[in-house]
């Protein structure tokens, strides 16, 4: 049975990325009790700028967070604690979450924001210079590598999109075949050089566009009983509430494209959902 002795959140927000933030934010304005839990896992971390947002672009994602809870201080309904939120479940009128350090807490509404895992393939040489000149999205990172050689690496339909894309930016755009193997990437001075095959040959390149699949970062959603897309990601209504009542997602691991700017619109809709619940 419930404690009733806990104090009972109107909202947790579990996640502080650009979503969850965000959602706080407006929580705080409407001066509704609430608690942000952050794994400090948000997907943009490695990226050196943030592209494309206004008023921040360029901006490095750690100081963006950083900016993003200072924005929060002068809102005492507004708590923000680090932790990773390992169970959660629904009550009679409410949720209850379990965070890895064995605490309980209670809340009214729950808005998931907990991101997605972006995976690439497993090539020698990829994670030093991923979020750079190695990327999947060319709105965030394709200016940074503007009139260089780039090349593609994605198959099918998303080959020709992402190839074609990307003429925006460089008229110098190689698609890999996915019959040739890639035995790893060299760098110089941080930056991707070349593409070196298992044959032996190099391709010499400055960046490099990968094509990412999408992984649900936590599995609360499925705890609590969220439906899942064909796509993996959480379904959602225009209003991002989920088929679970009470339960709102925002970022992306209910939407795309994925990018800081529609997080959080996402997360200023979740909450104002939310605040409209009562």
């Amino acid at each position: 049975m419930r404690n009733r002795t806990r104090m009972i959140y109107d909202c947790i927000v579990i996640g502080g990325g650009a979503a969850g933030l965000s959602a706080a934010l407006v929580l705080g304005r409407a001066r509704k009790r609430t608690l942000v839990v952050d794994a400090g896992e948000p997907s943009n971390r490695f990226a050196h700028g943030i592209g494309g947002l206004l008023g921040h672009d360029g901006r490095p994602p750690a100081e963006f967070y950083a900016l993003g809870r200072e924005q929060l201080a002068p809102y005492p309904s507004v708590e923000l604690r680090d932790g990773r939120v390992t169970g959660a479940s629904a009550t009679g009128d409410g949720f209850t979450l379990e965070l890895a350090s064995g605490e309980n807490f209670d809340a009214r509404r729950i808005v998931l924001a907990t991101g997605m895992e972006y995976r690439t393939p497993e090539i020698p040489g990829l994670e030093p210079l991923w979020g750079d000149s190695v990327f999947h999205c060319p709105f965030c990172h394709g200016w940074e590598v503007r009139d260089q050689p780039i090349a593609v690496l994605a198959e099918g339909e998303k080959a020709d999109h992402l190839t074609g894309l990307l003429r925006s930016w460089s008229d110098d755009v190689v698609l890999l075949s996915p019959d040739r193997p890639i035995k790893r990437l060299v760098a110089e001075d941080g930056k991707l050089a070349a593409i070196e095959f298992e044959d032996g040959e190099t391709l010499p390149r400055s960046a490099l566009l990968v094509a990412v699949t999408f992984h649900q970062r936590s599995d609360l959603a499925e705890q609590l009983g969220v439906a899942v897309t064909d796509q993996g990601f959480l379904e959602v209504d225009g209003f991002l509430a989920t088929t679970v009542p009470g339960v709102y997602a925002a970022g992306d691991l209910s939407s795309q494209p994925q990018s800081v700017a529609t997080a959080i619109a996402s997360g200023f809709l979740a909450a104002a959902m939310v605040v409209r619940e009562g």
